[in-house]
């Protein structure tokens, strides 16, 4: 029984750091070679794992080339847009100034019921609305409505916005984060102080404490 933990373990990270080597990306948005390695090492741990008798190198060499031969696509896709297209493929363009192309659709066998539940999920119910969208190598589809139906922005009305940074979590689960306070130019008896104004007197009461570029705080506190 020991030996089987000991290898499950092992294997499970070899598996772990495979991954993380492969980069940070969700399934939805991986390649379809990507998808291929990732399906084919989980297989090849799972058998050393539940089986003994198979010695361990049988499922670590394995793993480690189909790791390997991942990042070397990735590197060449990475310096040759002609072996990006070969190996990931290209995009698609399902709707081109508002029609709908019908030879691509069948092209990447994808029906016309596929097509409007991705635009609702874009918030684009109506498809007289789209001036292009385009069948990403990935499976994702990318909706482009017409000028006349976007969103209106700040810069349709040439109105000048300020900027805005990502907000700097001081207090995590009652956690000081001393690195985000030096960033945001702050102390410990400031944060203290805008404490005592949410009727909290102690940094471990707080659940989040987050500041935004314009200086506001939102504190959250623990339930009690």
């Amino acid at each position: 029984m020991v030996i089987v933990v000991i290898r499950t373990l092992i294997l499970y990270t070899l598996v772990v750091i495979a991954l993380r080597l492969m980069g940070k990306r969700e399934i939805g948005q991986l390649q379809p070679f990507e998808l291929v390695v990732i399906l084919m090492i989980s297989d090849l741990a799972a058998i050393p794992s539940q089986n003994v008798g198979i010695p361990l190198l049988n499922g670590i060499i394995p793993i480690l080339v189909l790791l390997l031969t991942s990042l070397t696509l990735a590197w060449i896709s990475l310096k040759s847009e002609k072996a990006r297209a070969l190996i990931c493929g290209a995009p698609s363009i399902l709707i081109q100034r508002g029609k709908i192309l019908e030879n691509e659709l069948r092209k990447n066998s994808y029906n016309l019921t596929d097509l409007l539940e991705e635009l609702r999920l874009r918030n684009v119910p109506n498809i007289a609305d789209v001036e292009f969208a385009v069948l990403e190598t990935n499976g994702q589809l990318s909706v482009f409505p017409k000028s006349q139906k976007r969103p209106l922005v700040p810069d349709d009305m040439h109105i000048t916005t300020k900027f805005e940074g990502l907000p700097l979590a001081l207090i995590m689960d009652g956690k000081l984060n001393r690195n985000n306070l030096q960033q945001s130019n702050k102390d410990l008896h400031w944060l203290n102080e805008e404490l005592k104004k949410h009727s909290i007197d102690k940094l471990e009461e707080v659940f989040l404490a987050s500041l935004d570029s314009s200086g506001s705080l939102f504190v959250q506190a623990k339930e009690r």
